[in-house]
C-alpha cells in the first residue's frame, strides 16, 4: 500500500529577481517590483510529501522526527533569514524565483532521503502564490 505524508516548514528570506547584463529598466519590466536593487522578503511556507510504502514493523512511511531534522538542515538553516541571492551558493548563478527554489530544495532533499521515497515540495511564496514540484 502506497501512501503520502507531509511535513511542514517555515523559513523567511529576501532575493532580487533579476538578469545579469539587463538593465533596470529591463529587469522591472520583466520582473516587477520583485527586481529591487535593495531587495525584498517573503514569509515562505513549504509542505514536503514522501511517497512510498508503510514499513511493516514499524507502521511508517518514514519517521517524522528524522524527516523534520533533514528540513531543517537542508532547508531552514540554510535558508533562513538569509539573502538568498548573497548567502545561499545555489543562488549565485540561478535567479531565485520560487520555481528555483522548490527544484533547489527538491534537490537537497534527495541526497538525504532514500531513493525508494517520491518526493514533492511545495512552496509558496505568499498564501496566493505556490508551486509544486515532483522532480
Amino acid at each position: 500500500m502506497s501512501l503520502t505524508v507531509y511535513r511542514k516548514a517555515h523559513f523567511n528570506a529576501a532575493h532580487r529577481l533579476f538578469k545579469e547584463g539587463w538593465s533596470d529598466e529591463k529587469n522591472l519590466a520583466v520582473f516587477g517590483k520583485c527586481s529591487n536593487p535593495n531587495y525584498h522578503g517573503h514569509n515562505y511556507e513549504l509542505e514536503v510529501g514522501l511517497t512510498g510504502t508503510i514499513d511493516p514493523e514499524t507502521g511508517f512511511l518514514i519517521d517524522l522526527k528524522l524527516l523534520k531534522d533533514i528540513i531543517k538542515e537542508e532547508v531552514e538553516d540554510a535558508f533562513d533569514h538569509k539573502n538568498l541571492n548573497l548567502e545561499v551558493a545555489e543562488f549565485k548563478s540561478l535567479n531565485p524565483t520560487v520555481e528555483n527554489i522548490a527544484i533547489v530544495i527538491w534537490k537537497k532533499l534527495r541526497k538525504r532521503l532514500e531513493s525508494h521515497y517520491e518526493i514533492e515540495v511545495k512552496l509558496y511564496e505568499t498564501p496566493r502564490n505556490f508551486v509544486v514540484y515532483n522532480g
